[in-house]
């Protein structure tokens, strides 16, 4: 609403995860296409070939489309070997414009897991766009690339040229902050009134036992034009789990602005987002519920991303997709009151056999909150009793969120298919075209254009238009 924005000139378009602060993943966009054939080209406007894996964006914004992903793509043979890349295109055509590249940290796969690229959906406001790397470091690079010359106080990039980024600065939170990120730093940012909020991914070691670093933060809090650091919070200490990979949300709730951050606890905390100061916090999982490694047990921490409505948080629990399917816990939670407020705060909750693990966030619009779980069902709820209208069972494995716009839902899963429904009380699949490659990613509408990012190909879908095939990928894959 207007609140959130209070202070943000309107002029300035942005583009990020979850398509507002709140990070709920609807739409006002209309005329977007409810059918298309990859194979003969109808109804695609263009595609372009990523990496061989792809699991952050699209962020559409400026004209641009920016997509996370690994460096098997290979846009330029004299930076080779595996890498995390973010690769920008034409909106227009589909078009290759420019790319930048991280390598990957020495420590290995405890740090930075081979091939699986930049996880983090760019955030993009006016001409600077903002992720975490697969390094752990905050990057602001500048829209344009190096084609319009050298952005920022940064002139020292290893690739030169108007085919590569610019970086405006870039924050190592290992270095700066004593992180430890498990596995891979995630964290798609968020930046409000000028400060960017982030994830560090802090985690356990290589035997899931011990917490290296328990003192660094898991929540940080940058000046987006510097890059300087605000304030931080090593919340919740030493009581991580195996990872902290969600993402920030910000909204008003009462009155009160708010920055939530999921914990690698399994706790949900809500900051002042000036001072990070803590105003409230939740846990997520039951109190009799327990953590076993490898994902046997009951307790889950939080990998999906919240979202604010109505005062009111949406969130649910998940693993790592590596642990399988087990029991999820689904909350609304009350986000006017102070303190810990487990146990008092929850509106309603779903759980057990009623809902499992997830690592999506929700879509909610008109009342109705839609979620998707990890085994691949979709359900729409009541956004206020959480009382069930229909249950939808996708028959795959769903990474990605549910995504509302044009009085339809969207959602893809790991067979490439992309369920379409009409958004309502009443259940009813309009249809499910299959983009050829896993979906792990959200569609994003823009401009009466669907982008949806498969494993290894990005996509934009336009009712009326009329692309090229979409073929097997070069090297046959």
């Amino acid at each position: 609403g207007a609140a959130l924005l209070a202070g943000a000139p309107a002029a300035v378009e942005r583009a990020m995860f979850g398509n507002t602060f709140s990070r709920n993943m609807v739409s006002d966009e209309k005329g977007l296409p409810a059918d298309w054939d990859v194979k003969t080209g109808r109804n695609v406007k263009w595609w372009a070939d990523v990496g061989s894996q792809a699991y952050a964006g699209p962020s559409v914004a400026g004209g641009k489309v920016f997509v996370g992903t690994n460096n098997d793509g290979l846009r330029d043979p004299a930076l080779p070997n595996d890498r995390g890349v973010v690769m920008a295109f034409a909106e227009a055509t589909g078009d290759f414009l420019w790319q930048m590249t991280h390598e990957k940290l020495t420590s290995g796969r405890v740090n930075d897991w081979p091939q699986q690229g930049v996880c983090s959906t760019p955030f993009v406001e006016g001409n600077r766009l903002y992720y975490t790397s697969n390094r752990a470091t905050l990057v602001s690079l500048d829209t344009e690339g190096l084609k319009d010359g050298n952005a920022g106080p940064v002139t020292d990039e290893k690739a030169k040229g108007p085919a590569h980024g610019d970086v405006v600065w870039e924050y190592d939170m290992m270095a700066e902050l004593d992180v430890f990120p498990h596995n891979l730093a995630v964290s798609s940012p968020l930046v409000v009134d000028g400060i960017l909020y982030a994830t560090t991914g802090n985690g356990v070691d290589e035997g899931h036992i011990n917490i290296p670093v328990p003192t660094a933060p898991s929540f940080v809090a940058v000046e987006a034009a510097t890059g300087k650091l605000v304030w931080e919070s090593n919340l919740p200490g030493d009581k991580i789990l195996h990872g902290t990979w969600s993402n920030p949300a910000y909204g008003v709730a009462k009155g009160r602005p708010q920055v939530v951050f999921p914990g690698g606890d399994g706790w949900v905390y809500s900051f002042e987002p000036k001072t990070g100061k803590l105003l409230w916090k939740f846990d997520a999982n039951p109190k009799d519920s327990v953590w076993v490694l490898g994902g046997r047990g009951t307790r889950n921490n939080i990998i999906a991303t919240p979202v604010i409505w109505e005062d009111k948080v949406y969130i649910a629990v998940g693993q790592d997709p590596e642990h399988g399917e087990g029991v999820g816990n689904f909350w609304a939670i009350d986000a006017s009151l102070d303190g810990d407020v487990t146990g008092k705060a929850a509106v309603w909750h779903r759980g057990g056999n009623d809902f499992h693990r997830t690592i999506s966030t929700v879509a909610i619009h008109d009342g109705i909150v839609y979620a998707a779980d990890l085994s691949g069902f979709l359900y729409a709820l009541d956004a206020r009793t959480g009382a069930l209208h229909w249950k939808h069972d996708l028959l795959a494995a769903v990474w990605g969120s549910p995504y509302v716009a044009d009085g339809r839902v969207y959602i893809g899963d790991e067979d490439g298919d992309i369920a379409i429904l009409k958004a309502g009380k009443t259940k009813e699949l309009i249809a499910e075209p299959n983009v050829g490659v896993s979906v792990y990613t959200t569609p994003v509408a823009k401009n009466g254009v669907l982008y949806v990012l498969g494993r290894n190909r990005v996509f934009a879908l336009q009712a009326g238009a009329q692309g090229k095939p979409s073929g097997p990928r070069r090297g046959g894959e």
